[in-house]
């Protein structure tokens, strides 16, 4: 009996799991796969779900979705919103999973037409951007085959039915970073007897904008962004130290380390030059760039536009986001191929853009009205994963 998708999707969708947390929605992974044939692993960095169909001599193919929630309060008024309050699938990953569960049960059904290993992989924590290498860690490699190429989908905010993947470079570095700054504290009335650390942190804030201004090449693209910014309890008092939280995006991983060292620099020169002591500088989510190998890239994308038309496949250019999902493919030193696979309507898609408004009309990834339409975004991304997982199996 074929699996209803869309209600498959719903359920993900009105059950969100936080990171390390998708324990329900990895029991419902498992026992799809389980349903569909598939030697069924469990448990493999702490919640991911791995199956394996093995079908004869022939390649190694792994297919990959991230299975997460984010701390986002859902605001899109649907019938099968979130009953997590403050969680919600706001990146789309509960589509990956029903696209997966989907391709995974009509590659099994098609046994007969193709030959080789399949792997579908279920993925924890990748918006913590620890999930990939968990499972990396927790020996994924020595239990499953190595795959000969990783291939995966991530649902946005495009045309629904639209596909598209960037060969190079597609998916920016993410490095998060805390500063905590040290002062001397005080009365706001006596700023001569301490040493202020909110001053020092604005100080910080504004010598770190001149990174990309002035220690990036124009032809290079990164991002510093200061998120969080804390200090003091009361408008009187100095405080003892402040705290920023950084996020650091790039494409290039020269690039990457010249603006974490940059940073560290002007944190540290900054909080000398304030006479200040050390600060504290502490790592937090890491993503690598995501390379999508262009040769693969180009004979997938092929496939694409021969089974859905030439106007179906885009190049989305590079994606400011991040994503861990090279991690599995370059522990292989296989050839990773990620696209886009367009979420939102698509009358209503065209019209912001021909407005100009597409910033503003069409929820993105991570906002509490992000709701990819069910139609035809599920049945195009079970298709997608189907139609590249063929090309590369024998």
């Amino acid at each position: 009996m074929t699996t209803d998708l869309h209600a498959v999707y719903r359920d993900l969708h009105q059950n969100p799991e936080l990171s390390f947390e998708e324990t329900r929605t990895a029991a419902i992974a498992a026992r799809h796969l389980e349903g569909a044939g598939f030697e069924v692993l469990t448990g493999i960095g702490r919640t991911g779900v791995v199956g394996v169909l093995r079908n004869g001599e022939g390649p190694t193919v792994l297919l990959r979705a991230d299975m997460d929630a984010l701390p986002v309060l859902e605001d899109t008024g649907l019938d099968y919103a979130s009953v997590n309050v403050g969680v919600m699938h706001a990146c789309g990953h509960d589509v990956h999973v029903a696209g997966l569960i989907g391709a995974a049960e009509q590659l099994s059904a098609e046994r007969g037409e193709w030959r080789g290993t399949l792997i579908a992989l279920f993925q924890p924590a990748e918006e913590v951007g620890g999930g990939a290498q968990s499972m990396l860690d927790d020996g994924l490699y020595e239990r499953i085959p190595v795959p000969d190429v990783v291939l995966g989908q991530h649902v946005g905010p495009a045309p629904a039915g639209a596909l598209g993947a960037h060969p190079g470079p597609a998916f920016a570095s993410a490095d998060s970073i805390d500063i905590t700054v040290y002062g001397r504290g005080g009365h706001g009335s006596r700023p001569e007897t301490t040493i202020d650390p909110v001053v020092l942190a604005a100080s910080i804030v504004l010598r770190l904008q001149t990174i990309v201004a002035r220690e990036i090449a124009p032809r290079d693209t990164a991002v510093v962004t200061v998120g969080r910014l804390v200090a003091g309890t009361k408008n009187n008092i100095i405080p003892n130290h402040a705290e920023l939280g950084l996020s650091i995006r790039a494409y290039n991983e020269d690039v990457r380390t010249r603006v974490i060292a940059a940073v560290e620099r002007i944190a540290r020169a900054e909080s000398a030059a304030s006479g200040a002591p050390e600060p504290l500088i502490e790592y937090a989510e890491s993503f690598p760039v995501t390379v999508n190998e262009p040769a693969a890239t180009e004979r997938t994308s092929a496939v694409f536009r021969k089974a859905f038309g030439e106007a179906s496949v885009l190049d989305p250019g590079q994606v400011s986001g991040s994503e861990d999902v090279g991690l599995l493919a370059t522990a292989a030193g296989a050839p990773l191929v990620y696209w886009i696979l367009g979420g939102a309507d698509a009358q209503t898609y065209l019209a912001a853009a021909s407005a100009g408004t597409v910033e503003t009309d069409i929820p993105s990834n991570h906002s509490p009205f992000f709701a990819p339409v069910i139609d035809p975004t599920i049945d195009r991304g079970v298709a997608a994963l189907v139609s590249a997982a063929r090309e590369w199996l024998g």
